[in-house]
């Protein structure tokens, strides 16, 4: 499933396409994906203005000049993909239409945005934007591991007599939104911590060193355009490649990357999920 860092990657490869423009045609192609789409959804988007397009956790959030947020969750297969050129320098031919474009925006830019998803664990719901942060997905999320909400001070709260592993804290979204196994994995490596230590029982210290690793790996996966395992993709259609630069997600029986270490990298699974570290050197 998509994490953070591919979301935001795709929000920000819609926004010059999205923001400002008008929904001149929405075709809404099936009923439903995870969950049966708001009624008359095609007709509510058909002639919106997107005012500004903005992330929270893994979802995409398009404030409209309806005031409706238009609300998208990729999933575990979702893409949202840009065809058109948005700028009007050149001429290029939209795509055919494949099985599986649920969802489609024709924008009066010239840009069309598609929502293909083959698996159909995504989905997209109409909120009210005045009460968007109330709806109950948004509601329950913790803070922003990039935002000023995210300190040390509220992950040493956070984890003060907790009992589970600090891997299971990490993925817990009312702690911190966003974060999924494949970047926890990798900042725990980074932080030099065992996915296998209960969270309250790491010095406070060694959690207030998690924010700014935790924030470090996050924005270097931005930059690399997220991680292309299975489905991923850009909103060019473009893969990422932060993939290639896993320390400890995938690499199992691998060398261990840190300096001076002579480990290797195990897998173990934690509440059905698998995780990677290495036993030696994340303590």
């Amino acid at each position: 499933m998509p994490e953070l860092p591919e979301v935001e990657t795709v929000k920000r490869g819609l926004a010059p396409a999205m923001e400002g423009a008008v929904i001149v045609k929405a075709s809404v192609n099936r009923p439903d994906l995870r969950w049966p789409f708001p009624p008359a959804m095609a007709q509510r988007l058909t002639g919106a203005r997107v005012n500004a397009l903005r992330r929270r956790s893994k979802y995409i959030l398009a404030d409209l000049d309806t005031d409706e947020t238009l609300l998208i969750h990729l999933g575990m297969s979702g893409r949202m993909t840009v065809s058109g050129d948005p700028l009007g320098r050149f001429v290029h031919e939209h795509p055919q239409a494949e099985k599986h474009d649920h969802v489609v925006l024709d924008m009066d830019n010239g840009a069309r945005i598609t929502f293909n998803d083959p698996r159909r664990f995504g989905a997209m719901d109409l909120l009210d934007t005045a009460a968007a942060d109330s709806h109950k997905l948004l509601s329950v999320l913790g803070p922003e591991p990039l935002g000023n909400d995210f300190h040390e001070d509220h992950l040493i709260a956070a984890f003060k007599r907790r009992n589970t592993p600090v891997k299971s804290a990490l993925l817990d979204q009312g702690i911190i939104a966003g974060l999924g196994n494949i970047y926890v994995c990798e900042a725990l490596f980074r932080a030099g911590i065992s996915p296998r230590r209960k969270a309250g029982q790491i010095a406070a210290h060694r959690v207030a060193a998690l924010v700014p690793i935790i924030r470090q790996v996050l924005q270097d996966a931005i930059r690399a355009g997220g991680s292309s395992l299975k489905d991923f993709r850009q909103a060019s259609g473009e893969l990422g490649y932060f993939q290639h630069s896993f320390d400890a997600y995938g690499r199992e029986g691998e060398p261990c990357r840190r300096e001076g270490c002579a480990g290797s990298i195990a897998r173990i699974t934690q509440s059905g999920r698998s995780t990677f570290y290495c036993v030696k050197c994340q303590r």
